[in-house]
């Protein structure tokens, strides 16, 4: 039996950087930034994980060690993409910069990167973990009902983070950065539905994909207040030190559902995963073919896609005949899809 587009997977993941993005596939990882004199700087290399002992990539615990991976090699990839675009003064060493170098020599830009990434958690755990919490106490002074209060403090903390999600898109400075996660997930799309990575079939692509990060966050979101609600301590400080312990079990069962999200297409993933494919309407935008060519390239780097596409797809993309029946069919899938969406819409509205 043949396999559905949407039941492929390429294992490919990326992140959006400072004009440009970065594409990982296995050990290899890859930056193309569009410089400032529009050539695309493409740099390669090699990232080795911290899961690289057999008991850390058993399932639910290989979750945290790739949430820190993704933590640590994404700041990484961003602080070398502005890199391109200091300017003069800002490039100069600071104070602190040469005290850090002083100090640790060699490693000083791999301790600034993990201070970063550490004070990145501690902030997000204050928001999104501890704040909730604290909000929803001061409702026990009308409140006298548990189940209301664990109630009120998951609907609390939803709406923190659906806030925040709403008020970093409206930055006018990162909406650009948005397009180019748009451009991320169009060619990863692009390249699971079997279609040839060109500009062209990569823009009629979808900016939306199941294995984003906006989804992992809105799945720790969901299973924390799903754990918290059911998991109940009476003494106070054991309620936070309860709350603090189980963040990387939290991880570890939201990257299970989207790794399950990722390789699945049934009905369940399909309603589990519709609420993190909204959300990224706000985190991604439609990208311009210059990003377009950038996501390429930095897929290009770190994948044969074309020999993806023979063993996946059945298909030689440096054939022309097969590549000019391939394109035919392409071309009917996406006005099948064109048509479901505009149904889709139709009956929306229809509704409303």
């Amino acid at each position: 039996m043949s396999k559905k587009a949407s039941d492929h997977y390429c294992g490919i993941g990326g992140q959006a950087v400072l004009e440009g993005i970065m594409m990982k596939n296995k050990d290899d990882y890859a930056v193309a930034v569009r410089l400032p004199n529009g050539r695309i700087e493409v740099k390669k290399e090699e990232y080795k994980s911290k899961a690289d002992k057999k008991w850390k990539k058993l399932p639910f615990i290989r979750g945290v060690f790739n949430f820190v991976d993704s933590l640590v090699l994404g700041m990484k990839c961003l602080t070398y993409s502005a890199t391109f675009f200091e300017e003069d003064d800002a490039a100069e060493e600071s104070k602190f910069d040469k005290v850090t170098r002083k100090m640790f020599g060699e490693k000083a830009e791999d301790v600034l990167t993990g201070l970063t990434v550490a004070f990145s958690i501690v902030l997000a755990v204050a928001l999104f973990m501890l704040l909730p919490y604290f909000l929803a106490e001061l409702l026990s002074k009308v409140v006298a009902n548990d189940t209301l209060l664990a109630l009120f403090e998951g609907i609390i903390r939803i709406i923190i983070f659906l806030s925040y999600v709403v008020l970093i898109s409206l930055m006018k400075d990162i909406y650009r950065t948005y397009q180019y996660h748009g451009a991320e997930h169009k060619c990863i799309n692009c390249l699971e539905k079997g279609r040839v990575l060109t500009v062209e079939n990569v823009r009629k692509s979808s900016r939306q994909h199941k294995r984003c990060g906006t989804s992992f966050l809105l799945f720790v979101v969901f299973v924390s207040v799903v754990l918290f609600f059911f998991i109940r301590i009476n003494h106070p400080v054991y309620r936070v030190l309860v709350r603090l312990v189980l963040i990387p079990v939290i991880a570890g069962i939201s990257y299970e559902i989207i790794r399950l999200a990722g390789k699945s297409d049934n009905i369940f993933v399909r309603i589990i995963s519709a609420p993190g494919l909204w959300l990224q309407k706000l985190t991604t935008k439609e990208p311009d073919d210059d990003m377009i060519e950038v996501a390429i390239a930095a897929i290009e780097a770190v994948f044969d896609w074309k020999e993806y596409f023979k063993t996946e797809f059945g298909f030689d993309v440096d054939d022309a005949q097969q590549v000019s029946a391939k394109s035919q069919k392409i071309s009917e899938e996406l006005k099948a899809e064109a048509e479901e969406e505009t149904e889709a819409e139709i009956t929306k509205q229809e509704e409303s």
